[in-house]
């Protein structure tokens, strides 16, 4: 297993190689918690390519909690179709805001646990928040981080659940919020699912390649 000291020299190599922003990175720009909630809740089991675009329509006509949470199903539906699994994505995120609007005077609660009460938001979803919304420190794990992370040898786990609180037992806490950004960059460009680009990876000699069969 990595060291500590080697997963921060690591992190702070690829945090140089990687200059653009991931999905996330980008909307946090925005500095509205509701949208990066939304986006997020969305982008489970969907690319970048297709939530972006998605997220942008939806917030067009939905801009605020309150309108989101007195849309139809149907209307949100016809928005995200091109969205995995859009039919259950548009009931979560309706009953999200509802919950919000209710609830939380029509705010994105700040608290791990009071995220994880709303409908759709799971502990990837909470992460994120935490990170790119609320600035606090947390380490979301998708399926990049946990591909990427066990390819290096940091962990050895067997499911992204898993993964975050191996994750957090290595990488020092002032470091946790650049793990998502940074690994899902590369496992976007250069670590890739089925044949990863070793050959132009800049910590190819920090990597185990672990689970790797065929690469460049």
């Amino acid at each position: 297993m990595a060291t500590k000291e080697e997963a921060v020299k690591v992190l702070k190599i690829l945090h140089k190689y990687h200059t653009g922003l991931s999905m996330l990175g980008t909307i946090s720009k925005s500095r509205n918690a509701y949208k990066m909630l939304i986006s997020t809740i969305l982008s489970a089991r969907a690319r970048d390519v297709v939530t972006l675009p998605v997220s942008k329509e939806l917030f067009k006509k939905y801009p605020t909690v309150k309108s989101l949470a007195n849309a139809k199903q149907k209307d949100v539906e016809k928005i995200i179709k091109r969205i995995g699994f859009y039919k259950n994505k548009a009931k979560n995120i309706i009953k999200a805001a509802k919950t919000m609007q209710n609830k939380y005077k029509g705010k994105v609660p700040r608290d791990e646990k009071e995220l994880k009460k709303l409908p759709g938001v799971g502990q990837k979803v909470a992460a994120c928040m935490l990170v790119y919304a609320f600035g606090k420190p947390a380490i979301p794990v998708d399926t990049h981080v946990f591909r990427v992370s066990n390819r290096l040898g940091w962990v050895k786990t067997k499911t992204p659940e898993k993964t975050q609180g191996a994750l957090e037992n290595l990488v020092p806490k002032k470091y946790w919020m650049i793990v998502n950004e940074v690994l899902v960059l590369h496992g976007q460009t250069i670590c890739l699912p089925r044949i990863p680009k070793c050959s132009k990876c800049p910590v190819n000699k920090h990597c185990k390649k672990r689970g790797v069969k065929k690469h460049d």
